[in-house]
């Protein structure tokens, strides 16, 4: 579709600077083209893979073909985010960068930022002298926190605006919002960033927890060959979280607590995590396709980002809520058979790794929601349905993971934009309705569905199982041990 059938979003005034052109970085292209004026003289895409440079080409974008690392990203990144007039924007869509010297530069240069993650320099997750505590996204998250406290204000850098983490923190506010009318509420609704109201309003309504629970359906044409690990967005990008410890905020609900669980030392003490990779973590939640199923509670910035959020502390600074919050992925078939061959070879990362694209796949959605659970209404489950099919129809070079991320980087850099001088901030202190305002178009059908159903529902029942059956919605009947 020509750009002039799409709305023109905001004006970019200075270069353009994307790092990384693999799936997310091809799929967000088309979107910035579509949506900002821009100079795209003054665009460059930045990667060391030049598989896909040939679409830049046709557009007379400038390639540079090296990889950012600790070393050269001041002098690599410095000319070309300052290149003429005007404000400039770097949009990090790279693994192995390290996200929080990123944001130092941009914002000592005075150019806007994003990135879908706090991505570390390479070698981080696979670091042996790192302890497990040492290698969470806690202490990842925990890195940007203390700059943003130690530098407030300036100018603004969005992160980890993704669809998980971004969006989902949007569509947790939504949902509360739902649950708290549903529930006989007379409320008004906080101000964006006022954590407090937000907590006490979570905290009223009941919730004792969330699920970012996901179920991708999206089938490939063929069958998935040995010794290859495929998947439906970035292959390193899943086994570098799905080997780092499970992460999920703690709620104050919780009685029970996993023998291999640890908490944080330092820092806000808002989750914990298992001594166990995420990819090999198994819960049960439940979408509205499949009804009930398996997620892996692999480790996400919102999982601890949103409960971090929604804490609410007395005069004292003692925590009198806080709400559990963790992912429960069910990835796309040839992934789980992907992670059942490497956990089956004793964690022995296969050679060869393939994103499946829009034109290998036959069909299938992902859907992509949060699950507020514990209220009176028992749970709700809020989020995106995504289709291959309309994907296709929407915008080029993704499928449907892709779109849902995407179309959030899309939405994060509208609201830079307009909102320039915001410091660092994430996803869950934005204007979730402007975001979704923006985003909601890529987004297929956005539905909510409430359910009877709980963690207690429908066990087998034929062996004995350790479960307290006074609280369904405890993790201890949550985790699958």
């Amino acid at each position: 579709m020509a750009k002039k059938n799409h709305p023109i979003h905001a004006k970019i005034t200075g270069p353009v600077v994307m790092i990384g052109f693999g799936s997310i970085g091809k799929g967000t292209l088309p979107l910035i083209e579509r949506h900002f004026d821009y100079d795209k003289s003054r665009m460059t895409v930045i990667d060391p893979n030049d598989a896909d440079k040939h679409l830049l080409d046709e557009r007379g974008i400038r390639f540079v073909n090296e990889a950012v690392t600790r070393k050269n990203y001041r002098d690599l990144l410095t000319p070309l985010l300052t290149e003429g007039d005007g404000q400039g924007f770097c949009v990090n869509l790279s693994v192995d960068t390290g996200s929080l010297d990123l944001i130092k530069l941009c914002r000592e240069l005075g150019v806007l930022y994003i990135d879908t993650v706090v991505e570390p320099w390479l070698g981080f997750y696979f670091d042996e002298s790192l302890s497990n505590a040492d290698r969470t996204n806690y202490a990842l998250r925990e890195t940007v926190r203390k700059e943003k406290r130690k530098n407030p204000g300036g100018t603004t850098a969005v992160s980890c605006c993704g669809a998980n983490p971004g969006m989902v923190s949007w569509f947790v506010k939504q949902a509360l919002v739902d649950v708290a009318r549903e529930v006989g509420l007379d409320f008004e609704e906080p101000a964006q960033d006022d954590r407090d109201g937000w907590a006490k309003l979570m905290k009223k309504a009941g919730v004792k927890g969330i699920h970012i629970a996901e179920r991708d359906t999206q089938l490939a044409k063929a069958p998935k060959p040995m010794n290859v690990f495929w998947n439906t967005w970035s292959v390193e990008g899943f086994l570098s979280e799905g080997m780092q410890p499970a992460e999920l905020g703690w709620g104050t609900h919780e009685k029970w607590m996993p023998k291999n669980a640890n908490k944080h030392k330092k820092g806000h003490q808002s989750a914990i995590f298992l001594e166990q990779p995420g990819a090999n973590t198994r819960v049960r939640t439940w979408c509205p396709t499949p009804g009930p199923q398996y997620g892996f509670l692999v480790t996400h910035n919102e999982s601890i980002s949103i409960a971090d959020f929604f804490t609410h502390r007395n005069r004292d600074d003692e925590v009198t809520y806080r709400p559990t919050c963790h992912y429960a992925y069910h990835p796309c078939n040839d992934a789980v058979l992907s992670l059942h061959e490497l956990f089956g070879a004793a964690g022995k990362i296969q050679p060869e790794h393939h994103v499946l694209d829009e034109n290998e796949l036959i069909d299938g959605i992902d859907e992509l929601g949060v699950l507020l659970y514990g209220h009176d209404k028992n749970a709700y489950w809020y989020g995106s349905q995504l289709s291959l099919e309309e994907t296709r129809k929407l915008a080029p070079y993704q499928n449907a993971t892709g779109l849902q991320v995407t179309s959030a980087v899309l939405a994060g850099m509208v609201w830079a934009l307009e909102n320039p001088e915001s410091g660092i901030v994430e996803t869950d202190e934005m204007d979730y309705k402007r975001c979704l305002e923006v985003q909601s178009p890529y987004l297929g059908p956005v539905k909510g569905y409430y359910t009877d159903w709980t963690p207690l529902t429908d066990r087998p029942g034929l062996f004995p199982e350790d479960l307290d059956e006074k609280d369904p919605w405890q993790f201890r009947n949550i985790l699958v041990r």
